[in-house]
């Protein structure tokens, strides 16, 4: 069984492993933080943030790990990605992952955090070469929803725009927000939704625009709460 192991210095070589491990398993790799970014990001944090990477080895190589945050404001978790090799998938090593982050998290929190945010693509909103693409690094994004509903994954219900990234540089329209509450939920406050994003996105977008997306994402909500929705 492959061995469970947190990552915290820059030279770790896990962390070039990790990146190979994202650049075989998603279909757009340039979308995914870089591994030449993600050992900066392993000794940075501040009072709003912790960056964690969790990596599943055997004989030295990575063949499962997620990188995910520590949003101390919101007390929650936003995962960047969670990947298994094509060669160790269906051994549960997902799952272990997932609860090895809920873990790290409530030790990092000093209690039990809420929950756990992710962005995925939406099968529906994929293109004919997308999805030719995934399928030919063996990859399915129905099939993955199905993996995220596995572990407790479900659709916050309001329309997701990743801030940059798309065509000409605009927002990414083809993703759906997650949410894995840690207790049964069938909504969540818009609050915490808007005020996740808006501390996940800070770093890249600067304060002032996360500020901006996430009074964006708020008035496309317009409740007090949103619905959480099976995937």
């Amino acid at each position: 069984m492959p061995e469970l192991r947190r990552i915290t210095t820059a030279n770790d070589p896990a962390i070039a492993s990790f990146g190979a491990l994202q650049e075989r398993t998603y279909f757009e790799p340039d979308m995914l933080i870089p591994a030449s970014i993600i050992g900066q990001m392993l000794e940075w944090s501040n009072h709003d943030r912790e960056n964690i990477l969790l990596v599943l080895e055997e004989s030295g190589r990575v063949v499962a790990g997620t990188l995910f945050h520590f949003l101390r404001n919101t007390n929650v978790g936003f995962s960047s990605y969670l990947a298994v090799d094509q060669d160790f998938r269906g051994q549960g090593l997902a799952r272990k992952l997932h609860q090895a982050r809920f873990e790290a998290l409530d030790k990092i929190s000093g209690g039990k955090v809420g929950g756990l945010f992710i962005d995925v693509v939406n099968p529906a909103r994929l293109s004919k070469p997308e999805l030719e693409l995934e399928h030919s690094i063996g990859s399915d994004p129905s099939t993955r929803l199905k993996a995220f509903s596995s572990l407790g994954f479900k659709r916050v219900d309001v329309r997701y725009e990743q801030p940059v990234g798309g065509e000409n540089g605009g927002a990414v329209t083809n993703m759906d927000l997650l949410f894995c509450p840690r207790d049964a939920a069938t909504s969540i406050p818009t609050l915490l939704v808007t005020q996740t994003m808006r501390t996940y996105w800070t770093p890249w977008l600067g304060a002032k625009m996360a500020l901006l997306e996430s009074k964006k994402l708020e008035a496309r909500a317009n409740a007090e709460n949103i619905a959480l929705l099976p995937l």
